[in-house]
């Protein structure tokens, strides 16, 4: 028997599927280019650069779990937030999500296309690239619109043509590396470690987008914290791995452009660069594809709460999809990416991601006073202790941002509250 919501959204998404789409979203193309960019601010140190940012992860996620567990509806943060804090500290949330979204996807197409590029060079430039592009955004959004089931699909086939060549390459590395590059031989700077932990913060992120599709999951309160835990242990796990190989086996890891590939090069050949491109375009589709899924559900959550048009709230009556909150982001989508001023506003997602871990932190105490929040499947010890140390992580990580990357938030951040504002005089002056 298919199960669906009380908004007409069947749920097909199983545990193992909100996995995938976790390492999916999570699992970009900057790995491809991390290990060097985290190596050149604080050489070997940068796997304890890891271990701090993966124990400060691991505590934000299990703030998420324990949140998430209480919700089956679709939403994620944006639901928490507005449970906890009340309407309009929701929208922001959900507005800044979707914009994030939106604008990831804008440039990922175009790191798409940039790799696709690679394979067949004349649609490097010009109208190629733009079909290039349109095309994957599009193609996207029909699989999106077809349906839940179609798009977990595509989401569980491309989790595994990620993992396979990243997993090789972590298989094969580990019998060339040179032990002796691991050892610490110098002390880094605060302001080094710092930023490689800053860096992996948001290597890590996207996590936050698994509890947006809990309408379309079946079992939502056990799943979500289970997809989880999976996802950041999987993900951690599989960094560290590929930081140590890259440090043992790419001589001068702190001056490549393409440190993977690089490293293939040693113990592939020079077969092995292209091997790394194809991967990081079966990973940036993945990438793309929960993405698409995550972000068209925040502002149809958003307008089923009847903080946006209830148009876009619509589900499609033959596959169930909310199509029309699919059809204006993927427009919204193709206007950023092919006009490429997503390049400067993509800067927000620094802080407007520090956004969601911070507020749905701040939830898990709320919530746990409130008789009528519904209650937790999932419960941490210590949460509120837990909770509290995450948003001083948080807060830390603010501190180490920039300026720019601020005004760019308070804008948008203005800009979605204006939106809400004019919506919700509209609404009143029609009751």
């Amino acid at each position: 028997m298919v199960q669906t919501n009380a908004a007409g959204l069947v749920r097909e998404i199983r545990k193992w599927g909100l996995v995938a789409l976790g390492i999916n979203i999570v699992v970009g193309a900057g790995i491809f280019g991390l290990p060097s960019r985290v190596y050149s601010l604080s050489g070997s140190a940068s796997l304890i650069a890891y271990a701090i940012c993966a124990v400060a992860t691991i505590l934000i996620v299990l703030c998420f779990a324990e949140v998430g567990s209480r919700f089956t509806e679709t939403g994620g943060p944006y639901l928490y937030a507005r449970k906890a804090f009340g309407p309009v500290v929701g929208f922001e949330v959900g507005w800044l999500r979707w914009l994030n979204g939106v604008l990831a996807i804008a440039a990922n197409s175009n790191l798409f296309a940039d790799y696709f590029g690679y394979v067949s060079p004349f649609l490097t430039t010009g109208n190629g690239r733009r079909i290039v592009i349109a095309g994957a955004i599009l193609l996207l959004a029909g699989i999106n619109i077809v349906g839940v089931r179609d798009t977990t699909i595509a989401s569980n086939i491309l989790v595994v043509g990620k993992l396979i060549p990243l997993v090789l390459f972590v298989a094969l590395g580990l019998f060339f590396l040179d032990p002796h590059r691991l050892a610490i031989t110098s002390r880094p700077t605060y302001s080094g470690l710092s930023g490689s932990v800053l860096l992996l913060t948001f290597a890590f992120g996207g996590f936050e987008s698994l509890g947006i599709p809990a309408g379309e999951a079946r079992d939502p309160r056990r799943a979500v914290p289970f997809a989880l835990l999976t996802t950041i242990g999987t993900i951690t796990l599989l960094y560290v791995l590929i930081q140590a190989v890259c440090i043992g086996t790419v001589p001068d890891l702190g001056s490549s452009a393409r440190p993977l590939a690089d490293a293939s090069e040693v113990f592939i050949g020079a077969m092995g660069g292209s091997l790394i491109s194809v991967a990081a375009m079966v990973s940036i589709a993945g990438n793309l594809n929960g993405q698409m899924l995550a972000t068209t559900r925040a502002i149809f959550a958003m307008a089923e709460q009847k903080q946006l048009p209830g148009v876009l709230a619509a589900v499609n009556t033959r596959f169930r999809s909310p199509h029309v909150s699919i059809l204006v982001s993927t427009a919204v989508m193709l206007g950023f990416a092919m006009s490429g001023t997503f390049v400067q506003l993509l800067t927000m997602s620094v802080l407007t991601k520090l956004v969601f871990y911070g507020t749905t932190c701040a939830a898990l105490p709320v919530l746990r006073r409130d008789p009528s929040a519904p209650a937790a499947a999932f419960k941490i010890p210590a949460g509120s202790f837990i909770a509290t140390v995450s948003i001083a992580g948080c807060c830390w990580l603010l501190a180490n941002s920039t300026s720019r990357e601020a005004w760019i938030t308070a804008i948008a951040g203005g800009a979605g509250l204006l939106i809400y504002l004019l919506h919700r005089g509209w609404a009143t002056a029609e009751d």
